[in-house]
């Protein structure tokens, strides 16, 4: 090799062989120098000498280079001096030298089974950090809402009836479709098994019950999770990204106040408006299939409903809406505040937050379910 930064060269001089360093042999000439000292030999030379008199920068990463070379050509049988050291490098080398202590690392041992309660108790914990950060959370909200109460111009309206345009009035089409086809599917499958009893008209029964008090609001919480939820914590994380977040404390103003509790506000409020529509249009979609697969007309489709149907029937989705939405908006902000800084960190908490979102209002959903039904509702 030649040149100054990070070089060396070799030569045979009276029976010897000499590698004169040259250049810097520091950190960053190390990646150069790394292959070329492992590739040299002494060739079949039972002397080596290492000229180190022509280094003009020496550090740890350079004398580390200098150690691993004399200390291999010393395992291969060669007689190695060193020369041309000032006593600061030479004392540079012996400290080096001297940390040398290579530690064998043991395999893991454990056992599997051992492995698998390990991860299971790191994942428990973590779990209960997070349910405890996200309770935490929670009363942060709660508190900046009783500010808010307390001194109503702390309530951002003009922020919040956009977040209810963005996540109530723009989701009406996605909504409606899916609920429609999801009463549409109900009717066709519930016929399909019905009709082998003749109690064909009890699909109206199956569609009512099936969509007003689970499905549709299932659905619509569901939809809002991955549609609204993974927004807010985009949209956070971004600011976070850029932080605006920090501006808006050095400016004296809460982030809680200015991005978190408008979009908790808003998704309270759009969210049982979007599961009374989704009960219309998965009503409307299987009245249509009964109509067209059963011969249930409308009127017959409506007094059966009205039979079928009453006002818990209709109140228990509706009741689920806003803390279903409570939830979905709370973990999209709390993702979107723990963003790092980094475009990765955004994408998986964004992710994180959509598949927490929809676990939590899933396991509610079955808490309501067994709750309701513990009471008679």
């Amino acid at each position: 090799m030649s040149g100054t930064a990070g070089s060396f060269t070799v030569r045979n001089e009276r029976g010897m062989v000499v590698l004169a360093a040259l250049g810097r042999w520091d950190a960053a000439a190390a990646r150069l120098l790394d292959a070329p000292l492992r590739a040299f030999r002494a060739g079949g030379s039972q002397t080596v000498r290492l000229d180190l008199g022509q280094i003009e920068r020496f550090d740890t990463a350079g004398a580390w280079l200098v150690w691993r070379t004399h200390k291999r050509l010393s395992a291969e049988g060669a007689t190695v001096e060193l020369v041309g050291l000032d006593p600061a490098r030479q004392a540079l080398l012996e400290q080096v030298a001297a940390n040398d202590h290579p530690v064998r690392v043991e395999p893991d041992k454990s056992r599997g089974l051992a492995r698998i309660a390990e991860r299971t108790g790191k994942g428990a914990v973590q779990a209960l950090r997070k349910g405890r950060n996200f309770v935490a959370f929670f009363g942060l909200i709660m508190v900046t809402l009783a500010r808010a109460v307390a001194q109503p111009r702390r309530f951002r309206i003009t922020s919040i009836v956009y977040h209810v345009e963005q996540v109530g009035l723009n989701a009406l089409p996605i909504v409606g479709l899916i609920s429609f086809l999801i009463g549409i599917v109900l009717a066709y499958q519930g016929a399909s098994q019905l009709q082998q009893f003749g109690a064909e008209v009890f699909v109206v029964n199956l569609i009512a019950i099936s969509v007003l008090r689970e499905l549709a609001i299932l659905l619509t919480a569901i939809i809002i999770a991955g549609r609204s939820g993974s927004a807010f914590t985009a949209q956070i994380g971004a600011m976070k990204v850029h932080e605006e977040v920090d501006a808006m404390r050095a400016l004296g103003l809460d982030p809680m106040e200015i991005l978190v509790l408008p979009r908790v506000i808003a998704l309270v409020i759009a969210l049982p408006l979007l599961a009374f529509f989704a009960d219309i249009m998965g009503l409307l979609g299987g009245g249509l299939m009964a109509w067209f697969a059963l011969d249930v007309s409308p009127a017959v489709f409506i007094e059966r409903l009205h039979a079928a149907t009453g006002f818990w029937t209709v109140a228990v989705g509706l009741i689920k809406a806003p803390v279903f939405a409570l939830l979905i908006a709370m973990v999209g902000c709390y993702e979107g505040l723990r963003v790092e800084g980094s475009a990765e960190s955004v994408g998986r908490l964004t992710t994180r937050a959509v598949v927490e979102s929809i676990f939590l209002v899933i396991v509610v959903d079955a808490l309501f379910s067994i709750f309701f039904a513990a009471i008679g509702v």
